[in-house]
């Protein structure tokens, strides 16, 4: 597992692979009962799973805006837990939140955090349109990320109303000049820029951080009421 890590210029210690070889093993134990994943092969686990969840700790660190101030990160969409587990396991000080609308995907992502013993895990059920309107969660978030869950403008609506101003939001992507360009109304609209673009390849395949900056409040009616911002993207 270690070669797979270095492969892509990831230095681990020794415990953060331990917790990498536990995880992938319950990760295929789950898997075999409930079909977590399409990818079952160990590398490939490994690579399209754990080193792309974790590679953006080589464009990124999660400093607080504060000294002494603890971070909080969402992962918007997390599904099975990706990025946000594997980023908990070498961010141990940053407090993860996973927020999905698929509740058995949440038990699962539990499941694996308690086997892991991650203490800075914890999990919402619910939609972004509406949890993005919650005082509790509106501008609470010092870092968004996102991996592959929507059209970029659409994605945009529903992450950037959680940051804080001064936050930076990751979009995990595919590589797609076309994609990124057409971000550019709903970027104006929510109050954010684009501050770096960072490409990578994951097993042949082009993919992409896009890192972008919250600059200003996101106006009260974004989001927009459930289903709107995918059936009308801001484009």
């Amino acid at each position: 597992m270690q070669k797979l890590f270095k492969k892509h210029n990831l230095e681990l210690e020794d415990h953060e692979l331990k917790k990498f070889e536990k995880f992938l093993e319950i990760f295929k134990e789950k898997n075999s009962q409930i079909n977590l994943s399409a990818i079952r092969e160990d590398e490939a686990i490994i690579e399209k799973h754990f080193v792309d969840s974790i590679l953006l700790n080589i464009f990124l660190d999660f400093e607080p805006a504060y000294e002494n101030q603890k971070v909080k990160v969402a992962d918007l969409g997390t599904g099975w837990g990706f990025p946000m587990l594997p980023l908990a396991i070498v961010n141990p000080d940053v407090e993860f939140t996973g927020i999905d609308s698929v509740g058995k995907k949440l038990k699962a992502i539990e499941d694996f955090a308690q086997q892991l013993e991650l203490k800075n895990v914890s999990t919402i059920n619910g939609r972004a349109e509406e949890l993005g309107q919650k005082v509790d969660h509106r501008e609470q978030y010092d870092y968004i990320v996102s991996r592959a869950m929507a059209f970029l403008p659409t994605l945009l609506e529903f992450c950037i109303p959680f940051l804080k101003v001064g936050g930076i939001f990751v979009a995990y992507k595919l590589n797609d000049k076309e994609e990124l360009k057409s971000a550019k109304k709903a970027l104006s609209r929510l109050g954010a820029k684009i501050l770096k673009v960072k490409n990578y390849t994951i097993w042949d395949q082009e993919r992409t951080f896009i890192i972008i900056e919250k600059v200003s409040s996101t106006h009260k009616k974004y989001p927009r009421t459930t289903g709107v911002p995918l059936q009308k993207p801001l484009v």
